[in-house]
Formats: C-alpha cells, sequence, structure tokens
C-alpha cells in the first residue's frame, strides 16, 4: 500500500511550492526513483487542478554513461530538446532518488565540465531557476537512510516530518532575520580555524520556506564580489559531482579563493578552476530548519541545519545578484553549535549567533526546537 504521507508531500509541492492554477503546464523530472507512486500522485494532482503534467523519468547509470561520452555537440544536442520543454512550462519538479550517490565518481572533471556549460546552464540556470515556479526534492531510499546512519524506517518518518513542517511559521520566524541582513554593511564569521569578513551592502536578504526546496529554511545573500577576506575550515563533507569532499579550507583575498585545500586538493582545485567565477562566491546563506540536526551527504538536506551557515563558491542567484557568474554553485556547510565546535555570526559590530543560536529578543523564534 503506497504511504498516505506521499500525499501531503504531493499536495505541498503542487499548492505551495508551485502554486500550480488551472491551465499552466507543469514538467515532474525524476531520477532514480525506486517506484513511480509520488510522480502518479503529482500528475493526478496537476490534472485535477487543470493543468497539463509532462513526465521526464531519468536514470543516472545512463545519464553517467552519458557524461563519459560527453562532447560539446552531444551535450548542445541534448540541451536543444530540454531547453524548448521548460520553456514551454511554468512549473517545474524535480525529484532525485540515490540508487548510487557516487555514480559519477569517475566522470572526469572535464566531461562534467561539459555537461554543466553546454547542457545543465542552458537549460536549468538559464531557463528554469528564472523562469519557472520550480521546487527540487529529494526521495527517501534505502541509501539515503544509509548516508543519515538511520534505519529506511526511522529515516522515512524523519524525512515526512522534515519535509512537510509548518512552512507559514517559518516564514513568520525569518521575517526579522531577512530585516536585519537587509540593513547589514559587514558579516564577521569567528569559529575553530574560521576568521572571515565580507560585506553584503545592497545585496538582498531572502527567506526560503518551502518555495524551491523541500525541506526547506534558511535566509540567503550574497557577498559583494570581491569583498570576503580571510580563512574558512568547513566541519562538514560535501559530495560534489559523485566524489565526496572533508577538510575543506579556503583562503580569500579580494573575494577570490587563492588557496584550497580538502580531502582531494587536486579534484577542488580543478572544480574551482572550471571557470573564473568558481572562485568567487555567490551566496552566504543561515540555516535556519531546526528540525534538521545532522549533516547526511546531500545539500538540500545539510544546507538547512540548525545553526549552520554555508558559502557558495560560483554562481549568485537573480534574487541577491553581486554579479558573480559560473557554471558551478556549491554550497558548503559549516555547523556552529557547540556539538560541532561552536562559532558566532557578526553583522557590523553585533553578535548575532553565538554557537549556533540567535541572541537578539526579535530572532528567539528561530531557535524554536535547537536543542
Amino acid at each position: 500500500m503506497p504511504d498516505p504521507r506521499l500525499n501531503q508531500l504531493a499536495d505541498l509541492l503542487l499548492d505551495h511550492s508551485c502554486a500550480l492554477q488551472s491551465g499552466e503546464k507543469i514538467l515532474i523530472e525524476a531520477f532514480d526513483l525506486p517506484d513511480p507512486t509520488l510522480v502518479t500522485k503529482l500528475v493526478e494532482g496537476a490534472s485535477h487542478r487543470g493543468a497539463v503534467p509532462l513526465v521526464s523519468w531519468k536514470n543516472n547509470a545512463i545519464l553517467r554513461s552519458l557524461y563519459r561520452g560527453a562532447t560539446v555537440s552531444s551535450m548542445q544536442l541534448a540541451a536543444r530538446f530540454e531547453k524548448e520543454r521548460m520553456q514551454a512550462v511554468d512549473a517545474y519538479v524535480g525529484i532525485r532518488g540515490a540508487a548510487n550517490s557516487s555514480q559519477f565518481a569517475d566522470v572526469g572533471q572535464a566531461r562534467m565540465d561539459l555537461f554543466q556549460e553546454h547542457w545543465w546552464k542552458p537549460v536549468h540556470g538559464s531557463i528554469r531557476v528564472p523562469q519557472t515556479k520550480w521546487v527540487v526534492l529529494r526521495y527517501p531510499t534505502d541509501a539515503f537512510a544509509q548516508a543519515a546512519n538511520m534505519s529506511t524506517a526511522a529515516f522515512e518518518d524523519f524525512y515526512f516530518d522534515v519535509c512537510t513542517t509548518d512552512y507559514a511559521a517559518m516564514k513568520r520566524a525569518q521575517a526579522p532575520l531577512v530585516a536585519r541582513l537587509q540593513a547589514a554593511d559587514r558579516v564577521k564569521i569567528v569559529g575553530p580555524g574560521t576568521e572571515l569578513e565580507f560585506s553584503i551592502h545592497g545585496i538582498p536578504a531572502i527567506p526560503c520556506h518551502g518555495e524551491r526546496n523541500i525541506p526547506d529554511g534558511e535566509v540567503f545573500t550574497a557577498p559583494v564580489r570581491d569583498s570576503i577576506h580571510g580563512v574558512i575550515r568547513f566541519n562538514t563533507q560535501s559530495r560534489y559531482q559523485g566524489t565526496v569532499f572533508s577538510d575543506i579550507e579556503f583562503e580569500f583575498q579580494a573575494g577570490q579563493i587563492v588557496r584550497a585545500t580538502a580531502n582531494e586538493t587536486e579534484k577542488i582545485n580543478a572544480i574551482l578552476d572550471s571557470d573564473e567565477g568558481a572562485r568567487y562566491c555567490g551566496e552566504w546563506s543561515l540555516g535556519t530548519n531546526n528540525h534538521v540536526r545532522h549533516p547526511m551527504l546531500d545539500t538540500l538536506f545539510d544546507e538547512k541545519i540548525g545553526g549552520s551557515m554555508h558559502l557558495t563558491p560560483g554562481s549568485a542567484y537573480e534574487e541577491a545578484d553581486n554579479g558573480n557568474r559560473s557554471r558551478i554553485h556549491w554550497d558548503l556547510v559549516l555547523i556552529q553549535r557547540p556539538d560541532y565546535g561552536g562559532g558566532e555570526i557578526w553583522l557590523d559590530d553585533q553578535l548575532i549567533r553565538q554557537d549556533g543560536r540567535f541572541l537578539p529578543t526579535d530572532l528567539q523564534d528561530l531557535n524554536q526546537g535547537l536543542l
């Protein structure tokens, strides 16, 4: 029997995230799902609302073969057809399973660059992100549960609790933080191995409460492109293009990453050399979902962790634009709760978060559930 919680999740995606209206067209794109139930629920729900559903069902083993043999022509051909499809829809739901989260680990960086530049960027970076009502999410699988160090049953309960949280309450709690970020000039981040400063002057602050990511819970802005100075040491692992990176440390001068080290130092520098914008940052964000406590090698969950922040080498979002452009956008997470070493966030001369907890009175609702 299908899990009844899939009905609730499908309704959330269609009504809250996509705000789907009668007559609109929606693309539902699924990767490595263990069964089609959520997709069928979305198709039926879209039709019931008078919308027009379109489905793309993809397999990462097949995509691996395409990427390993990538040429400019093959990637441009794939993008040609997918661009036309993306331009024809009003909304997009992307759902990823995890049959093998390391499926692309043996795809060379040069081939992945071809995919990013000639397929992903024209379709998603240039059309889907700025022109559609979109939302992306993961699907609970055995592999995903294993990455979270949980049983499958326990992980499914966690997954549905986190994904279907009260996003209206989250929106209200985030509003004062948005106002503070909008009014701030300088940011200082302090923690073990970290002393970093930059400006966010004039860059919008954007609250995220279930409209683009599920699960959600962050408020993001962007550093003024050339303003970052100092060192940051990230204390969570990150899986990117099939490789798990750990012990990541960056040194910045005038906004540029001038030194990058990790367990895979050569690989991380190859990614940062993808293009000129990859060594500059396009996003800085504070995680506000206190139901998410620990990293599980999945950015959509890890970047929302209560008491965390993330800094992003690569392209900026148009909503909070510092002008940086790149084929990459890589959210790297630093957790500042005491169980991860602590840390401080300063806005101008005020300490607003210490050891993962917000200090000002107007931000106390953001600490709800943060133990």
